[in-house]
């Protein structure tokens, strides 16, 4: 294609304003032409950064689809419980889509979506964006040119932090399992999506989990606590307190994630949020939430061949979803700490390092986006798909249908087994 690949929006969130900010980088690639949300507030902030025609303005998707064809894309950017609907009639209209994990919250509806996919003959492209982290994508280089030799055991740890989980899982929209999905697929999709592609073709046969919700209990609301940050006597003392999260935030000038969160028809500032935090679910105390979903919990697979793996989510972190990582191997062992790689030669018993590169790119108007960490492989993905359909080439998207289906059955598998207290042998259930 030589003209920009057409994208339409549904879902003008973070996410969908994030990825669609690719066409202020590259507007001679990619065209946002129109954009369905509830929230005036959020589609009319798109509208004015792509210059959208007001005939182009949905307040749902589903009336976009009364149109015939009129893009080559569609970035699904809604709530993870509005998923399957969008995306298995997007595919059906001839749409290319690109999916914000996870695909659903069901087994079933991730199979459907990826059999309408396949029978439509368009390319889904699933936001895993840590497959296309620079770094991310060496460790498997590395792994397929057998830098440690045979992978033996991988250990996985994801920090999620303690005021994210706090602000995203106890306050916020993933708090709650019947509003949104439980924790293992809604953060850390990712990373059981990680090992499944590290081990390569390697299918999980048996996993095991275990994990609770720690903490965020009213039991352990302290004492005098009142049931709002603004309100309460003893706030100075609560690291999870919302004044500081939040409006200290603002005050100091950052109107950023996750203060942008939080005021849903105005830009922030310290009016806006002070209100918001008076009257809306971000100013609860965080021991009188209504969030049932894990803050801590583990995984254990076993792939065939006898390869192990283990993976830690934790909320209680400093680190902010930096991951860590060690892949054992027979000749050699990997680490990765989120900014480097390092691989340990158990013949030359020397040790190679490899560091992020961080760079920006110029955009529209001499705009500069920083490239660094996370915003790396933001860019890569979002990159990676206008790149392949504009080539109609799927291979270059790292996150496609049928693995993705594999990886987001393995998250299924380890829930039941978290829930039934039982190891789980893969093939015992398989989705209808």
């Amino acid at each position: 294609m030589t003209s920009p690949v057409r994208v339409i929006v549904a879902g003008a969130g973070c996410r969908g304003e994030l990825h669609s900010s690719y066409a202020s980088i590259h507007p001679e690639r990619m065209k946002v032409v129109a954009v369905a949300d509830p929230r005036k507030f959020a589609r009319t902030k798109l509208q004015k950064q792509h210059n959208i025609p007001d005939e182009n303005m949905f307040e749902d998707w589903q009336s976009m689809l009364e149109r015939d064809k009129f893009a080559d894309a569609v970035l699904i950017c809604t709530p993870d419980q509005l998923h399957k609907e969008p995306a298995v009639a997007f595919a059906k209209e001839g749409y290319h889509i690109l999916l914000e994990k996870p695909m659903a919250t069901t087994a079933e509806d991730c199979v459907a979506i990826v059999e309408a996919c396949i029978q439509s003959g368009v390319m889904l492209s699933v936001g895993h964006v840590l497959r296309y982290d620079p770094l991310i994508r060496k460790i498997k280089e590395l792994i397929d040119a057998g830098a440690i030799g045979d992978i033996i055991h991988i250990q996985h740890l994801e920090p999620v932090g303690y005021y994210h989980f706090a602000h995203s899982f106890v306050r916020g929209n993933w708090r709650n399992e019947a509003e949104s999905s439980f924790a293992l697929l809604a953060k850390s999709c990712h990373d059981i999506d990680l090992i499944h592609h590290w081990v390569g073709d390697r299918r999980c046969v048996k996993v095991s989990s275990f994990g609770s919700v720690s903490h965020f209990q009213k039991k352990h609301k302290p004492t005098g606590a009142s049931d709002r940050c603004l309100d309460c006597p003893i706030e100075e003392k609560c690291p999870y307190s919302a004044r500081k999260i939040y409006l200290n935030s603002v005050k100091r000038g950052h109107t950023g994630w996750p203060v942008s969160v939080i005021c849903p028809s105005s830009s922030p500032d310290v009016e806006s949020v002070t209100e918001a935090l008076r009257t809306g679910p971000y100013g609860r105390c965080v021991y009188e939430c209504d969030n049932d979903v894990c803050s801590n919990q583990i995984v254990n697979m076993e792939f065939a061949g006898g390869v192990t793996a283990a993976f830690s989510m934790v909320a209680f972190t400093e680190e902010l979803c930096r991951r860590k990582t060690t892949i054992y191997g027979s000749k050699g062992e990997l680490s990765y700490d989120g900014n480097e790689i390092r691989v340990f030669d158990f013949l030359t018993q020397r040790s190679e390092t490899q560091r992020a590169i961080q760079h920006t790119v110029v955009g529209k108007a001499n705009r500069t986006f920083s490239m660094a960490g996370h915003a790396a492989a933001d860019y890569h993905l979002i990159h990676a798909f206008i790149s392949a359909v504009a080539n109609n080439d799927p291979s270059l998207i790292r996150s496609g249908p049928e693995e993705t289906l594999l990886s987001h059955l393995l998250v299924f598998e380890a829930e039941r087994s978290r829930l039934e207290g039982r190891v789980v042998y893969c093939e015992d259930r398989k989705p209808s």
